[in-house]
């Protein structure tokens, strides 16, 4: 833990993201990924794919993409153009440019958003995945996921930068602690929460970028599903048992001292890039991206704790229910040139470049045979590979979007003890109805 500050301290304290996705076949096996040596040029085939990027250039996976993308083209012929839009341009500007009929063969978001937002433009790629064996090494909970999502039930698009919502915590402040047993259910949770107390660190922060992703898992586990509580927050039925259940649960925390003193004032990423990182708070609520997120904190090769969030007293779902998901490739359904995107999605996703990227980002490899994780979370492996049950983005709990600024300022002020679980439901009655 000391050389885990020391390294911190000396470093910038820099608060920035670093990311809280035809004509006929190619004579290149789709998805081989080998790369091309230096030098090397296939000859052209006067063919292009234009593919709009979620990612800035110079973030690690857009310098990957670019690499797989130059590599593709040398082995092919293939040119492949890539437009990175950062998050913000994807989001505003897609859409619109597809309407008007722009030249987007490839496009890539939040598997979610590219299917349930965007699914009207997605071609249907079943044939071509079949043809390529694509399901023999994908990972089966995101292809389902994409198939589940799908506005037609089909698979439109391929997952990639595979994500889980799940507690991260410093195995050396559990050490430290006594920590022997991660805990799985919420009595077992409270334990380990006061002996890190005991052992005189803080057991919890938030930010507000998340305070709904913990209490709207803990609601889900309540009524077993995320749908149920989307209802709830959808219909403002804050008299539901759930809520009141969880609120409870959440004041209890508070009231015993477990939750940062700095929880009611901290803004994103200051809980995260600052408490947690450094070391003063031992657990933080987040997706599995937040490793790449605190490289310039802690620095390369510092690997976290991981365990999933525990079932809760007389609740239905445990942790092999979760939140995951990750970014998804998608082929525009008029592109004229399908089949060189699909191979170079392939590419992408499979062999070489899909080790590279997960490398690159400290983040999880799309294949399920590939076993090579960053050491980073390594820990995770056996967590994702026991989820059973998706819940839909903080378990439901941000699907009325009028609701959601009074959420974040009720739970904020729960978590920090500044009002009880009854007045939390009397203030979520009284700011949506």
């Amino acid at each position: 833990m000391k050389k885990l500050l020391a390294l911190a301290l000396a470093s910038v304290m820099a608060l920035s993201l670093v990311a809280c996705g035809g004509g006929a076949a190619t004579s290149t096996p789709a998805g081989s990924g080998s790369g091309s040596a230096a030098g090397s040029v296939a000859p052209t085939t006067g063919k292009e794919i234009v593919y709009w990027s979620m990612w800035e250039a110079a973030e690690p996976q857009g310098i990957a993409i670019q690499e797989a993308a130059t590599a593709y083209t040398a082995e092919t012929g293939v040119n492949v153009k890539i437009e990175f839009k950062g998050r913000t341009g994807q989001r505003e500007g897609l859409e619109p440019a597809l309407d008007a009929g722009q030249l987007i063969d490839i496009y890539d978001e939040d598997v979610e958003r590219v299917n349930k937002t965007w699914g009207r433009f997605n071609m249907n790629l079943e044939e071509m995945a079949a043809a390529a064996g694509y399901e023999d090494t994908a990972t089966k909970s995101l292809v389902s996921t994409a198939r589940n999502l799908s506005p037609n039930g089909t698979l439109d698009s391929i997952p990639y930068q595979p994500s889980f919502m799940a507690f991260f915590y410093h195995p050396s402040i559990f050490e430290e602690a006594g920590v022997t047993a991660l805990p799985t259910t919420w009595d077992e949770f409270l334990v380990v929460c006061q002996q890190v107390t005991d052992a005189g660190y803080v057991a919890l922060t938030n930010d507000n970028a998340y305070m709904t992703a913990g209490f709207g898992t803990h609601m889900s586990h309540y009524t077993g599903s995320s749908d149920a509580v989307a209802h709830i927050v959808q219909t403002n039925d804050w008299s539901n048992p759930a809520v009141l259940a969880t609120a409870k649960d959440y004041e209890e925390l508070a009231s015993k001292g477990y939750f940062s003193a700095n929880i009611e004032s901290n803004t994103f990423p200051t809980g995260q890039n600052g408490e947690f990182a450094l070391g003063q708070v031992a657990m933080y609520y987040d997706g599995s991206w937040v490793a790449n997120e605190v490289r310039g904190m802690t620095g390369p090769g510092y690997e976290w704790g991981v365990f999933g969030y525990p079932s809760v007293n007389g609740g239905i779902n445990g942790n092999e229910a979760a939140n995951f998901g990750g970014q998804a490739l998608c082929i525009n359904k008029d592109s004229k040139v399908a089949q060189e995107a699909f191979d170079f999605i392939m590419y992408l996703v499979r062999g070489t470049y899909d080790d590279k990227l997960a490398q690159a980002t400290m983040g999880i490899p799309a294949e399920s045979t590939n076993t090579n994780w960053p050491v980073e979370i390594a820990a995770g492996q056996d967590f994702m590979n026991g989820l059973e049950t998706r819940y839909a983005w903080a378990g439901g709990l941000e699907a009325n979007i009028d609701a959601t600024p009074v959420l974040i300022g009720a739970i904020t002020k729960l978590c920090g003890g500044s009002i009880t679980a009854d007045e939390f439901v009397a203030q979520m009655i009284a700011g949506t109805t």
